[in-house]
């Protein structure tokens, strides 16, 4: 038996056979012949030798020569440019790409306008497709007609002098509006100049009290020190009695002197405490009048913030609110102070659902630190038991573009009447829980935005717009 250390390759047996002339497998297609040392050289460049397609979901096998043509021309599964968008696509699926996600395929437009419209300007070819239902462009003014756009713009063209009408009645009534908003400012203006002049003449009143305190403290201390001085001379005066009395006899002329020097200290001691009484008075009067002083100050700064609010609030259901020192504001607010900022209250109508905005220029709750947040809140108003609940109008909310490109930011919302937020306020002084968006923007688009202008000279423009539309006003 051989032992496994005892074998060894024949390296001149193998040198020989690999130069053994062989046949191509391939034979008789091919007829080469080769050593079998290069027979697989041979073989990857054989024309004849078999082969399977590369693309990617074709099975068909073919010869070397063949190989190239069928890649080219006739695999079902090469790519191919789009004839619609020139991007390349499998063969196979050409016709399902085309028909289904191709952006420039010509489609019918699917409001049966009969016009043939790019798939990708659908959503820019409905803002003009006549059979597209749309409101009448008079609506804000009480114009009810809907139909579609073809029809609409008929009737706009059809309806001027009744579109006029309802103009002129809408201006009307804005313009009474205005009239009672200045009305108010002006009562509010006399009221504000009435507690100006109560104010100055109460500081003229209390000036000469302080100056009179001033002077009375002077003569209460030198009054003190005398009364101090008085004291010790009838100390001594009442030690003096006592040796006299002892004496009894030559010193009655001077007792009588002392008697008379204990009088005019009593005297003096009187007159001390009268002043210290009349000083109690006018310290009380002082507290009186540093009273009244400080409730006519905060009257006059709540009367000058109601006039603020009312010359900012409109009834339309419009809000702009103007954001000023944007920076230092929001610097403010990643400290903590303050939370966030709130507009003033505005209306949808004179006597309608009373709101207000709110914003974190550092984000709130997911959108903390890399998000604007715009919220919208339902605050108690004057005439809530009238009014329809739950709330139900939808509510627009817009970062304003000042490049004047009207690249506005905007997201909408329709209010869930499920929610308490759109339920009538609980409470005289307790507003509902705020709705919006915690991620509205974020801050890098919000800063350096590619087409408008967000933020200019540290300003910032919200705006809040509610949808009217079926809201009937009381």
């Amino acid at each position: 038996m051989v032992s496994e250390p005892a074998v060894f390759q024949d390296n001149c047996c193998k040198r020989e056979i690999s130069n053994l002339e062989v046949y191509c497998t391939n034979s008789p297609a091919c007829s080469s012949v080769v050593t079998l040392h290069h027979l697989q050289d041979h073989l990857r460049s054989c024309q004849y030798e078999q082969l399977q397609c590369c693309n990617p979901g074709c099975e068909t096998v073919l010869q070397r020569r063949y190989l190239q043509e069928h890649l080219t021309n006739t695999c079902p599964h090469r790519l191919e440019p789009c004839i619609h968008c020139q991007q390349p696509h499998r063969l196979s699926l050409m016709q399902d790409h085309v028909q289904n996600s191709c952006p420039e395929t010509e489609v019918d437009c699917p409001n049966n306008c009969s016009q043939k419209v790019p798939r990708h300007k659908l959503t820019e070819h409905r803002d003009s497709c006549p059979e597209v239902h749309v409101a009448c462009s008079y609506q804000r003014f009480g114009c009810s007609v809907q139909d579609k756009r073809a029809k609409v713009k008929l009737h706009e063209d059809a309806a001027v002098n009744h579109h006029m009408l309802l103009v002129l009645r809408s201006n009307t009534h804005l313009e009474q509006q205005v009239e009672v908003l200045q009305e108010e400012a002006q009562l509010r203006q006399q009221e504000v100049q009435t507690d100006s002049l109560l104010l100055t003449d109460m500081q003229k009143k209390i000036r000469p009290l302080l100056q009179q305190n001033s002077s009375h403290e002077h003569i209460i201390s030198a009054a003190q020190r005398t009364l101090s001085r008085q004291e010790d001379v009838l100390s001594t005066i009442q030690l003096e009695i006592q040796q006299v009395s002892r004496g009894l006899g030559p010193g009655l002329e001077e007792l009588e002197q002392l008697r008379k020097s204990l009088d005019a200290v009593i005297e003096e001691v009187s007159a001390t405490e009268a002043l210290k009484e009349h000083l109690g008075t006018l310290e009380e009067n002082l507290k009186h009048h540093s009273g009244l002083l400080d409730l006519h100050a905060a009257q006059l700064n709540r009367n000058k913030q109601h006039l603020q609010e009312l010359e900012a609030t409109s009834y339309d259901g419009r809000l702009i609110w103007k954001i000023d020192d944007f920076r230092n504001r929001r610097e403010a607010e990643t400290k903590g102070q303050p939370p966030c900022l709130s507009s003033a209250p505005f209306y949808t109508g004179r006597c309608g659902y009373k709101m207000a905005a709110k914003v974190y220029l550092n984000g709130d709750g997911e959108g903390r630190g890399n998000h604007l947040s715009l919220y919208v809140v339902l605050m108690p108003g004057d005439f809530d038991a009238l009014l329809t609940w739950p709330f139900r109008q939808t509510v627009s909310l817009s970062v304003l573009d000042q490049s004047g490109a009207g690249n506005h930011r905007s997201l909408s919302f329709r209010p869930d009447p499920t929610s308490k937020s759109f339920q009538r306020p609980a409470g005289e002084f307790v507003s509902n829980v705020a709705v919006g968006f915690p991620c509205f923007i974020p801050n890098n688009m919000l800063e350096t935005p590619r087409n408008a202008a967000y933020v200019n000279d540290d300003t910032l423009f919200v705006k809040v717009k509610v949808d009217l539309a079926g809201l009937e006003q009381l």
